[in-house]
Parts: C-alpha cells; structure tokens; sequence
C-alpha cells in the first residue's frame, strides 16, 4: 500500500480504513515511511480530525506496534489496574495512588514518564530517591509487583514503539495538538502495558495542556469513548491546575509530601480529594469494591492503617532503594543548600496564581529541563505554596524557594511574587470541582 495515496486520502477528507492506518502504523515501526511522509500524514490527521473509528484502529495498531504485556501467567493476586494525568504542576497523585490501590488489592504496573514542558514527571520525581531504578528489566519488575502490588517504571524500548516515532516527529512539527493523537498516544501504551481498567486525570486551567473546561472535556470525553472502543474499561476525571498541586513542587520535595502523606501527617484538601475519587474508581472498575462508599472506605483504611505507606515502602526497596528509606527519607534525599522564604508584601486573599509560571520557575531552578539531555537538580523546588483563597497578611509565606545558591534563590523570590495576585476581596478564584466522565 503505497504511502503517498495513504496521505493523499486523509488530506482530502476520508476516513481511513482499519488497513490502512495499519499500514501507516507498520511504516512508523519499520521505518518504511519516511520522516517526510509521517509528518504529512500527522499533519492532515491534525487538520481534518480522525473518526472514533479511525481512533480506536490508530490505538490498538500503536499498542500492537512492539512487545504486549500479558499477566495472567504471573498469578499477582488482583486485577491489573493503572492510572495516567495529563500533566500539571506539583502533581505527585502517582506516588500516591499506585501503593494505596496495592493496598486495597490491585496490582499496579504503572509506566511512567518524565517532565514534559512545564509539568513536572513522575520519574524524574522517583529518581530523586538514590538507588531507584526507573528502567528495570522486566524480571525486576514482576518481582516488585508480587512483593509490593506496585511498580512505577518507565516505557521499555520495545513498547508502542510506532508511538515513540510518531511522537518525536509530532514535536517537532507542529502536529502535538490533536486530540485524537494524543489519545492515541496516551492509551496506545496502556493497552500494550496490559492493564485491565484505567483511570484519566485530565488536568484543566493556566497549569495545564488542556487551559479551558471545554478543551479539557473534548480530551476526556475522546480518552473515554476511545478506551472503552479498544474494550478498555475507563473513567476520566477533569481536575483543577489553576493551583500547585498539593503544597511542593520539585522532585525531592514531592517524594518527602508523598510520604507525610501516605503516614498522614500532611494530606492537603484538594489532593486528598483528587486522590480519594481517583483510587475508588479503580477499584470500583477492578471489582474490588461494589460501590462508591465501599471504595472509598477501603482507600480511607489503606492510609490510616499505614498498608499504603508499606506498600510504597517495599515497592522502592524492591527497584533498588535503601530498605530504610521511607523510615528515614530525610536521610537519603538530598536538601537544597539554600531555603528562602517568600512574603507577602500586601495583605488579602490569594486570589489567583499563574501555575505555568510557577512551573517554568522550577526548571530555571533546575527542576526541569530546557533540553532533553539536561541533568535536573532533585533539590530544588518550591515548599510550603499558598492556596487560592488563603487569607496573607504582609510578611505571611507564599512559598519557600529551594534552590541550588543565593542568587537562584533572589530570581526565584522575585518570579513566586510576580505569579501571585493577592487581592483585597474575599473573591478568589476558587478550586475546580472534579468532574467525571465514563459512568
């Protein structure tokens, strides 16, 4: 099937069959398609949009590009169950989720990724933890699955690679905006990571890929419908970024939030929330639980109990951390040499932040990466955020800058100020309520 007449059908408009976006999906795989030519074809996907039917073929000819997970013959106890967020500011839900869900029964093999633009990864976050190895071979992981319920790694070579081509080719040409590719992207690898339901946090607001309800809704509603085409059972939560999530930001700094939260010594609202709804849906969507309350009163035990703390304990031992890192995390991550507390010169209410701000922020501190090849500064970040809607008075905390030395930390205190707007009104702008879709 020639590659051109491929390309020449979507330019003008048609729906591709099922055989020929397989033939695409082989192009990518093998290279047969040039560079040239998969560019084109992102290009007119983008522009005259994909069927749902189109869609779910893309999907499964992507997972189906390289190796398919298959874990019936691994005896793990549970159903297999995953989680994926769309990316934000502060977002350590992962951290979290995976070993309460273990907890409660599940088996989590969770591949992660790092950070992308302004949003911060899960990855790089677990790589702040000495000796953790985010790549293990597959032996490793199967190993920390049956010891822990959980394993948060990174994508083998070998998976959904059509995916990987396409998606270094689509950032480089201006073609990363389509939905449906970006659906395609997202579940292609769940469905070759072998997962059996799944649970979307598709993040909504200036922090976000997705800035508006509708944009964010049009993405959910598309992961949903495309999941559940490919027999994926799934549900989407549309979630708020108009704030950091949670109280840190940066990848030591997470990992520490993580832990005092799964003890309970530090569980802020919004993400506790966040968290709750996302972990009883994948129970529920797993059938270890047969109803909302019942859910959520397993995730609610799992914490008080410290099952999900133990859980995330024998999951970063078992890829290679200390046996005594969660009981002494301090010990092992490292602490940035300079802490600089940020005030308030005004008082009022935070009325409102500018979240993408606060996330290029961290990658000037040495957070996040300009390029890819970059070393990041697990140290560094942002500790103790103001929330929408916290009364300031003049010299209260907006954060704490960690950074690397004095004069990161003076730029630092002067970019946190400039994406704050403290107002003399009690009229903040308040926390999106999650909404779900997929019932």
């Amino acid at each position: 099937m020639l590659a051109q007449e491929v390309i020449r059908r979507k330019r003008d408009g048609h729906a591709l069959q099922r055989m020929e976006i397989e033939a695409f999906v082989r192009g990518l795989a093998s290279g047969s398609w040039s560079e040239g030519q998969v560019a084109s074809m992102a290009m007119a996907m983008l522009l005259k949009g994909m069927t749902h039917g189109e869609t779910v073929a893309l999907t499964q000819a992507m997972a189906a590009s390289g190796s398919m997970m298959d874990w019936r013959a691994a005896d793990l106890g549970g159903p297999v169950l995953d989680k994926h967020s769309t990316g934000g500011v502060g977002d350590k839900v992962s951290l979290l989720l995976a070993p309460i869900v273990a907890a409660c029964g599940g088996c989590v093999p969770m591949v992660s990724g790092r950070g992308l633009g302004h949003t911060g990864g899960t990855l790089d976050k677990l790589e702040s933890i000495p000796g953790y190895c985010v790549n293990p071979p597959a032996s490793r992981v199967l190993q920390a699955l049956q010891h822990a319920g959980c394993a948060i790694v990174g994508a083998s070579s070998d998976l959904a690679p059509a995916d990987r081509r396409l998606y270094a080719i689509r950032d480089n040409t201006a073609t990363v905006e389509s939905t449906a590719l970006i659906t395609a992207s997202i579940l292609s690898k769940k469905l070759a990571a072998g997962v059996q339901a799944l649970v979307l946090d598709v993040k909504c607001g200036n922090g976000a890929f997705a800035a508006t309800p509708a944009a964010a809704h049009e993405l959910a509603q598309s992961l949903v419908s495309v999941a559940q085409g490919a027999g994926l059972p799934t549900r989407a939560w549309i979630s708020d970024m108009n704030q950091v999530l949670g109280s840190t930001c940066g990848n030591a700094l997470e990992v520490l939030e993580a832990l005092d939260f799964l003890q309970g010594k530090r569980q802020e609202p919004y993400l506790l929330q966040l968290t709750r709804a996302l972990c009883a849906d994948l129970l529920q969507l797993g059938g270890l639980a047969n109803s909302q309350e019942q859910a959520l009163l397993q995730v609610d035990q799992a914490l008080s109990g410290g099952h999900a703390w133990e859980c995330f304990a024998r999951m970063v031992h078992a890829l290679g951390a200390a046996a005594d890192f969660c009981e002494r995390p301090r010990h092992y991550l490292e602490c940035a040499p300079v802490q600089q507390p940020v005030l308030s010169v005004r008082a009022g209410w935070v009325r409102s932040m500018d979240t993408r701000g606060l996330g290029l922020l961290l990658i000037e501190l040495g957070a996040g990466r300009r390029h890819a090849a970059d070393r990041i500064d697990a140290r560094v970040g942002l500790a103790q955020v103001a929330k929408l809607g916290q009364r300031v008075e003049v010299g209260s905390v907006l954060a704490v800058v960690n950074a690397a030395d004095a004069e990161s930390a003076d730029h630092a205190a002067q970019a946190v100020h400039a994406c704050f707007y403290i107002s003399d009104l009690d009229s903040a702008q308040s926390a999106l309520i999650p909404q779900r879709l997929g019932d």
